[in-house]
């Protein structure tokens, strides 16, 4: 380039080694933040623009690069995270690409689409239905087993039996999870979050992360933990649409031109949310609930199509349930019975309540929300001790688990011991006491003629459990001192486990407690109230949902799509209101925690009040690096060599043009396409770009699949090819989103959030400067990094109503 234009980058880079900082930061990988290059008087022009501003600033600003590292520490490897990028490139090629497109590749398109949603909800609901198949299976032989040996009064040869297969299962969940994939770990729901919200965490939607996820579930569950598979079936469904939308494989030879379409986040965002729902629907067997969950909790971006596509996706897992367990009933799957998937109808009884019952459900409402703060207070402690464990390897993690497994072992098969035998009532429904795995009134230790009550709830599976707690007409089947037993149990056994290396959901853990203090209190408030304490159960449960999750609308829907009860749809509204309202004036829900424990820096859907008190030219860094519309290899190179970020800005200065131009923006990816197709001219002229048009198409700079991108260190340059010069008019997205300097970081947050953007370019307000302040990424709307530029700056000082919200 000639001496009017700007200096090269590498002259102005700050890497980030260079600044002691580490390469995981967001601001790292992401924005293009280095080496400003202007001359001709603009970069005196700009630094007496920012000395006239900083008399009128009232914060002291702090220079300094933020080294708040936003790594996930619970369960899984550090790992970097990345943005995604959601916005559609219109660059000329694009354009063209559209152009170009006949009705017919449109059709395609369109049934391509919809051909996914019906794989994805084909196939989530085949691993829901094995997953549930085999659980019922391996835990009922196990159950089976240590009950003939207890029939024979080998009592201690059955806890060896128990605790010995229990601890086997539980090994070999960790042991797959630590050692193929540590992402596969907990419930995958803040993950998945945090992807619909733009988030890239390495390998949260691997295939292995989905082989780990499937097996890991079914031996976690098998082993007898205090966890659930509804937590992991919402991962899984995700990682089958991720799976599903990569665009073919040419690895495998699984790629047509239809798949080419799918090479894009956007889409695959699309896929995913429809894997979320389809998630929740295989697991609770309620098709409307996923789709509701989807909206309410997964996804951060939502349009009417989305809605089609999800229900579709729902409908296709209900039917592929409603077929197999119809096969089942055939008695051809083993011990798999109704059990299987968490059904409890409660349409046969009548609810009918009167004030006095408002009154309990409004009592129990306060529990729940209570309960539920205070649960995930004390998961956010534990969780953080885990880390600490966690991050000592894989020999601690699964050692960890087996110490888990015995102290679960311990009390499933310990406790009933404290309670008495019960003799069974004349006018059981069913057999008394229960021959075989499930049933209301498990013999034990006892005697023929006499059931055990706290066994009945400890030593079966955690569906079965809940059946028994939702019974109705089963008022005196247990007694209180077993309730109360049994609750505290079930509360202080989910709390230590979740956070082991297993894949392990908190809704059954949830479920089970909720549902063993809502029917304490229906049993204490019997004599003023009509419920029956069954029913009471239920409410009891989606109180506790609603303290911890904090979910209103999905959890009703599938509550009473569980249930089939819809007479209680007016208290568990009730109930889910109170709770959720009392549990908010304590803490976050239980998966906004674990998100932000993980370091994932998701985007609320409303803004902090202190972004009020800032500006959008505040937060971003300087100095920046730009490239010219006609730019040099050996810039290019250095640039991508040195910095992680993902975007650059593209500038025309003069001869190009006749004052300084915002031409684009270009993101690296499409730099190492074009780099690597080696479109070099000698000359610095600017083109028309038809030689890079004919030589690509817009599918040459689709995103590729998971860790399958171009490298800058796979490329390698000569000497001469270095000196030549690259035009990159034709890949820079001509219509990037702006914001003015002034904008409020406030308003610039709601405008990322809910574009789905990974860059925002801040344009200045006054003439006579560069087209371009800086760019705004994910991380400047983190708190920790507007902290490092102001130290003086508190923003738990200012008052918490929200704008937007």
């Amino acid at each position: 380039m000639d001496g009017g234009q700007s200096p090269r980058p590498q002259q102005h880079h700050r890497t980030p080694e260079r600044e002691g900082n580490n390469n995981y930061d967001i601001e790292r990988m992401d924005g293009a933040r280095e080496g400003e290059r202007w001359q001709n008087g603009s970069s005196d022009a700009l630094l007496r623009y920012d000395d006239r501003q900083s008399v009128h600033e009232p914060l002291m600003r702090k220079r300094t690069i933020n080294t708040a590292s936003q790594i996930a520490i619970v369960g899984a490897n550090i790992c970097p995270i990345e943005s995604l990028d959601y916005e559609v490139v219109e660059n000329n090629l694009f354009k063209q690409d559209w152009r170009s497109r006949k009705k017919k590749q449109i059709f395609q398109y369109i049934v391509m689409k919809w051909t996914l949603v019906l794989l994805i909800g084909l196939l989530t609901g085949l691993v829901g239905f094995f997953n549930n198949l085999a659980v019922e299976n391996i835990a009922g032989l196990k159950l089976l087993i240590t009950s003939d040996l207890m029939l024979n009064q080998r009592y201690f040869t059955a806890f060896l039996a128990y605790g010995g297969s229990n601890l086997v299962l539980a090994a070999a969940a960790a042991a797959i999870c630590a050692y193929i994939a540590p992402a596969a770990a907990g419930s995958g729901i803040p993950e998945v979050k945090a992807y619909l919200n733009g988030v890239d965490a390495y390998s949260i939607l691997a295939p292995s992360t989905l082989f780990v996820k499937i097996f890991g579930s079914i031996l976690g569950v098998s082993a007898g933990f205090v966890l659930g598979k509804e937590g992991p079936m919402v991962h899984t469904g995700a990682c089958i649409a991720n799976l599903l939308g990569q665009g073919g494989s040419r690895k495998y030879h699984l790629t047509c031109n239809w798949l080419r379409y799918f090479k894009n986040d956007r889409d695959r965002r699309d896929l995913i949310t429809c894997g979320c729902a389809a998630g929740v629907a295989a697991a609770f067997r309620a098709p409307v609930g996923g789709v509701l969950f989807a909206l309410e909790e997964a996804a951060s971006w939502w349009r009417s199509a989305l809605l089609w596509r999800a229900f579709f996706t729902t409908a296709v897992v209900a039917v592929v349930l409603r077929t197999l367990i119809e096969f089942c009933r055939s008695g051809k799957c083993g011990l798999f019975g109704q059990g299987g998937l968490i059904m409890f109808d409660l349409s046969s009884t009548v609810a009918t309540y009167s004030t006095p019952d408002l009154l309990a459900i409004i009592i129990l409402g306060i529990i729940g929300g209570i309960f539920g703060g205070l649960f995930n207070f004390l998961l956010d402690k534990i969780l953080r001790i885990y880390s600490i464990i966690n991050e000592r390897g894989a020999p601690s993690k699964i050692l960890l688990t087996m110490i888990v497994s015995v102290i679960t072992s311990m009390c499933s098969y310990g406790l009933p011991w404290l309670a008495s035998c019960t003799q069974c009532p004349v006018d059981a429904m069913e057999q008394c006491p229960t021959v075989g795995r499930s049933g209301n009134y498990k013999n034990f230790q006892c005697p023929p003629g006499y059931y055990n009550g706290m066994a009945s709830l400890f030593f079966n599976t955690n569906d079965d459990a809940i059946r028994n707690l939702f019974s109705t007409g089963t008022a005196t089947e247990y007694h209180m001192s077993s309730l109360f037993i049994f609750f505290v149990a079930i509360y202080c056994l989910g709390l230590v486990t979740y956070g082991i290396a297993v894949p392990s959901g908190l809704f059954i853990p949830v479920i089970l407690a909720g549902a063993t203090y809502g029917r304490i209190v229906g049993t204490l408030l019997g004599s003023i109230s009509n419920l029956d304490p069954g029913l009471f159960a239920l409410l009891g449960a989606a109180s506790f949902l609603g303290g911890t999750m904090r979910m209103t609308v999905s959890v009703c829907v599938i509550l009473l799509e569980l249930t089939n009860d819809l007479q209680m749809l007016p208290l568990v509204m009730l109930v889910l209101l109170i709770s959720k309202t009392i549990a908010d004036s304590f803490n976050k829900g239980v998966y906004d925690q674990i998100v932000v424990m993980k370091g994932l820096p998701y985007m609320e859907a409303h803004a902090e009040p202190y972004m009020r008190h800032l500006v959008a030219g505040d937060v971003v860094s300087g100095p920046l690096i730009t490239f010219s519309g006609i730019e040099k290899v050996a810039d290019i190179v250095t640039a991508l060599r040195i910095t992680g970020h993902n975007g650059f800005p593209v500038v025309d200065e003069p001869p190009l043009t006749e004052v300084p131009e915002l031409v684009g923006l270009v993101i690296r990816s499409h730099l190492l396409v074009l780099l690597k197709g080696k479109m070099f001219m000698k000359e610095r002229v600017k083109t028309s770009g038809s030689f890079v048009m004919e030589r690509f198409g817009a599918f040459d700079f689709a995103k590729p699949g998971s860790g399958k991108g171009l490298k800058i260190e796979d490329l390698h340059f000569t000497d001469e090819e270095m000196q030549m010069y690259i035009d990159l008019h034709t890949i820079a997205n001509t219509s990037p989103y702006t914001v003015v300097e002034t904008m409020s970081l406030a308003k610039a947050a709601l405008l990322f959030r809910e574009l789905g953007l990974r860059h925002l370019l801040v344009v200045p307000k006054t003439p006579y400067r560069p087209p371009i302040v800086g760019i705004l990424t994910r991380h400047d709307f983190v708190e920790e990094h507007i902290h490092g530029l102001f130290p003086s700056f508190n923003p738990h000082n200012f008052h918490s109503t929200s704008m937007g919200g």
